[in-house]
């Protein structure tokens, strides 16, 4: 039988910094600091000064949690991502008690920047769940 691997998500931006502290608010994590250094300001500081920060990590400080990195890449976003996360928001509950638990906290997260694209409420097959957009255009999902 296969071990479980432990596994990176991996954000391609144009701003690490700025979208790993909205994801930290997002998910609860934390900054984790590159090998070597304190903090990613220690490690910036030791780069090129006109040099805009490459990289930046975010991790569950409970350690359970896949660590997040965000890279800058040189190319804008163009279309949908192809690849998203749900933020377990609303876990064991249902119906309005959901929904209202799901709003909450898309309301939390526009005061952070983030964009709801749309509610999709309860069909009697599937709970509800919302679909936003974090401050770089990613898509997501309030689940």
């Amino acid at each position: 039988m296969p071990s479980v691997k432990k596994f990176q998500v991996t954000f391609d931006c144009a701003e690490p910094t700025r979208l790993a502290r909205f994801w930290c608010e997002v998910l609860g994590y934390v900054a984790s600091p590159p090998d070597g250094f304190a903090t990613w300001d220690d490690f910036d500081r030791s780069e090129s000064p006109d040099k805009e920060p490459q990289y930046f990590a975010c991790t569950d400080p409970a350690g359970e949690g896949p660590r997040v990195l965000f890279q800058r890449v040189p190319e804008g976003k163009v279309v949908k991502n192809r690849l998203h996360l749900d933020v377990r928001a609303g876990t064991g509950l249902v119906g309005e008690e959901r929904l209202a638990t799901l709003k909450a906290e898309r309301d939390r997260l526009v005061a952070l920047g983030a964009v709801c694209l749309y509610v999709m409420e309860a069909d009697g097959e599937n709970e509800s769940c919302i679909v936003m957009q974090d401050i770089a255009g990613n898509e997501f999902c309030l689940d």
